[in-house]
Order: structure tokens, then sequence, then C-alpha cells
């Protein structure tokens, strides 16, 4: 009998009731969101899947008084680096929080040091009690317009998606739209590449003819809607609709005003982007729920956008939901509609008893910088407008203004009075030491300045 043989006739007998299982959650009240219904459940495990409903004689038996029980949070997209956390650390965080599985896009890293940014990321997360799965990025560089440390191929696509089946699911978002409608042959040929994975869109505003030529191309989901009316078309022609609510991007708000009892299946919550210091306060998928709640959704709605909508739209088999032959990650809440999370369960375990080590070592600076003077940040300039950014709180997009320019000494100056301060972005991949400058309004910089190379896409010093 071979070892997959043997396995099954254990839990079938267990199922059966002739073995004792590993565990059993007594008394909840199941969020089930195959059913459609709460109903009252015991939740037996055994070797980390759930194996069924009743009663069963159990190694470890766990009262849960009548608390609620959800299936483990997912999160359909999501770059860990911009959480500032290695994998590990991230993933012990996101589990407490009730988050049983990611799938993240390493386009950060991948931009900044090419294959060998996204081998550290696989390396990192492999064997984590929280499952992170990878898409491959495809916009690396994501523009032409700035410099970024690597670029990667349709050749590169091919060769991670054959060395790791189990771990990238596809490709991520395709963010050169523009050069998908061209028929740009790059953009093309990674589309091509990922062959019948999923692949994942990128397309804000996109609409009409042009939206349906991006479909055609293979990209199947968007995080990027922020108005009802372009989530209404982008549903309607197909595409699965990921609602963005992270640290920057806040559209849960406006968007959850397409749903209905019908479409929400082809939906799901995304957080993007999420800082340590929000993972640390409020929390992660958790934290979405929660709000989505409080804005009117129905719970078991807003569960199954955070769980199995997801996973059968990643293709993640027996995962999102709690139910026998499902793997066993679960939440025990006191109270639904406020998440009030009591424990976490990855595949029948405790995450508080959980290890989240990685021996992965964590790569060595990548930041070179040349010529970083006070002279290169001047913007000679005689009286007249200045083309401004214009920052959207809680968006993504921005506004091109028009500012009448301050000047001092024959130079463009920042203007703290109108909210006016200077940009400037330093190459810091090969210390080429090219600058750009610019003005943006809506920072609030009252004094001093602001540093850092969390810069997306490319992650210069900005």
């Amino acid at each position: 009998m071979t070892e997959s043989t043997q396995r099954l006739t254990d839990i079938i007998a267990a199922a059966r009731g002739g073995q004792p299982v590993d565990l059993l959650v007594r008394d909840v009240r199941l969020v089930n969101v195959l059913s459609g219904e709460i109903h009252p459940a015991n939740i037996a495990v055994k070797d980390g899947v759930v194996i069924g409903f009743e009663e069963y004689e159990a190694g470890m038996v766990v009262e849960a008084g009548g608390r609620f029980c959800v299936p483990g949070l997912i999160d359909g997209h999501i770059h860990i680096e911009s959480s500032l956390l290695t994998p590990p650390r991230f993933a012990e965080l996101a589990a407490r929080h009730g988050t049983a599985a990611v799938i993240c896009d390493p386009h950060e890293i991948a931009n900044v040091m090419g294959g060998a940014g996204i081998e550290y990321m696989l390396a990192a997360s492999e064997g984590l009690p929280l499952s992170v799965f990878v898409m491959m990025p495809s916009c690396v560089p994501a523009t032409c317009m700035e410099s970024a440390g690597a670029a990667l191929t349709d050749a590169d696509v091919l060769d991670f998606l054959s060395r790791y089946p189990q771990r990238i699911l596809g490709l991520a978002e395709m963010m050169n739209y523009p050069g998908v409608l061209s028929g740009h042959d790059g953009a093309l040929a990674k589309l091509a590449a990922a062959g019948d994975r999923v692949i994942d869109g990128h397309a804000p505003l996109l609409t009409g003819r042009d939206l349906n030529a991006y479909l055609l191309a293979g990209p199947a989901s968007d995080h990027e809607t922020t108005t009802v009316a372009e989530a209404r078309e982008k549903l309607r022609k197909g595409m699965h609709l990921f609602i963005r609510e992270g640290s920057q991007e806040h559209n849960m708000l406006e968007l959850i005003g397409v749903l209905n009892d019908f479409n929400s299946q082809q939906t799901s919550f995304v957080s993007d982007d999420r800082l340590v210091n929000d993972l640390l306060g409020r929390g992660h998928v958790d934290d979405i729920l929660r709000r989505a709640m409080a804005a009117g959704l129905p719970p078991l709605r807003v569960v199954q956008m955070a769980t199995i909508n997801s996973a059968r739209y990643f293709r993640l088999q027996r995962r999102g939901a709690v139910a026998p032959g499902y793997r066993a990650d679960f939440v025990l809440l006191d109270d639904l509609e406020t998440f009030a999370i009591a424990d976490c369960y990855l595949r029948g375990r405790r995450v508080a008893d959980s290890d989240f080590t990685s021996a992965a070592p964590i790569p060595a600076s990548a930041v070179r910088v040349a010529k970083l003077t006070a002279d290169v940040l001047r913007v000679p300039v005689e009286a007249g407008h200045l083309r401004v950014i214009g920052l959207i709180p809680g968006q993504i997009i921005t506004e091109h203004l028009l500012y009448e320019a301050r000047v001092e000494d024959g130079s463009a100056v920042a203007d703290p009075g109108r909210d006016l301060a200077k940009l400037a972005v330093f190459e810091r991949h090969r210390a080429t030491g090219r600058v750009g400058l610019g003005f943006v309004s809506g920072l609030g910089l009252a004094r001093g300045a602001l540093a850092g190379t969390v810069a997306h896409d490319s992650h210069n010093l900005i």
C-alpha cells in the first residue's frame, strides 16, 4: 500500500468513526459559504483536513461554546513587500487575524532584484502555516519611463511557471494594458506564456471596445476599479472584480454599491498593499470584513467574498470553505458582525502554537545612489505655471494641476502655504546619477522632507 493510499484509508476510516480524529471543535455556529446558511456543527479534523460535522472520538476536544466558525480568509491580491515585512513575519501577523492564504505578486522586489527577488519570496514563504501562493510578475520593468533594476521576459515567465507549478498560480496583474491594446510583442508573449493559467488584470478606467480587447487577451480580474459604473461594466463582461481596501487605496465603500445577490459570487475582497502599522493596529482581511459589514453588507456574503470566491477564481481545490475534505483552516469568532476573533486554526493547528520561522537568508541591500547633492534639486524657471501632481485621498489615481510657480533665485521652490511640495526621484539601482524633478500637492508636508525606496513600481529613491 502506498503512502497516499494509506492516508486515504485512514481518513476514510476516521470519517466513518473507525479511528479517532486529531481534533474536535464542538458546538460551533458554522458560517457555511457553500450552502449559504449558518448552522450548528462540530468540526472534526484529521491530518489537517476537515473530516465531518458530527460527534467523533478525538485526541483533543475544544469546546467552542456556540461561537461562530468561518473559513480561513484569503487575500486574492497583495504585494507582501509593501508591508515592510519579510514573508514569515507578514504571515505570522496576518494569520493572527484569520488569514489562511494570500496570493501575492512579488512585482516590487522583482523590479529591484529580478528573478533572484522572486526566488527569495518563494524560499522565505515555503512551508509556512499560512499558504503563500505567487503570481508571476508580468511587468518588470513596469514602464519605459522610469529606470528599474531588472527586466523579465516571456522566457522567465515560462521558466518560473514550469519550476514552481504548485506555488505560482499564473501571471500577475498585466499593468501594461496600453501594450496589450497596441499589440506590443513583449506583453503579448508573456500572456501567451501563461497558457491556461490564471491571468490577473490591471485596467483602471478601461471601458468599451478597449476593455473587450483587453479581456480577449487573457486578463480575467481587476483590482483598479474605482467607480460603480466601471465595476458594473467589468462584471457584465465577465471579469472577476477585486474590491480593494488597502492602506493607501480605499475603494470598498464606493464599489459595494454594485453588488447584488447574484453578482457577488464574481467578486472578492483584496488589500493590494497593507502596511505593518495597519496590520498591527487594525488587522488584515478581517478589517475589510468589519468595514463591509458596518456598511450594511450581509455577513454571509462578506465572508464568501473573502474565502470561497477567491479560492474558486484561483482554482484552489478544497480551500476557502469548512467542509469534509477541505483543508482545516478556520476562525472562531465571539461575534460575527464585528468579526471578534477568539482563535485561529491553520491545518487544524492553533495559530498561536504554530512556527513561522524561515531559514531563507534576507537579500543584501540593493540601494546604489550617486550624485545625491543639493544642487541637483534646483528647478530653474522663470515666472509661469508649474505642472503639479494632485493627490486624491484614498485613491491611487492622481490629478493634473497647474500652479503659479513660487520663484526664489531663479528656481521654482516648494510652497507649504499652498500645500505644494517638491518631488525628486533618484535612480537607485545602478548609481547612474539620473534624477527626475517635479511638484506634488496634497501631501500636507509643512516642513522638512520625507524619503524612501518603497516607491511603486520601480522603487527608486523618492
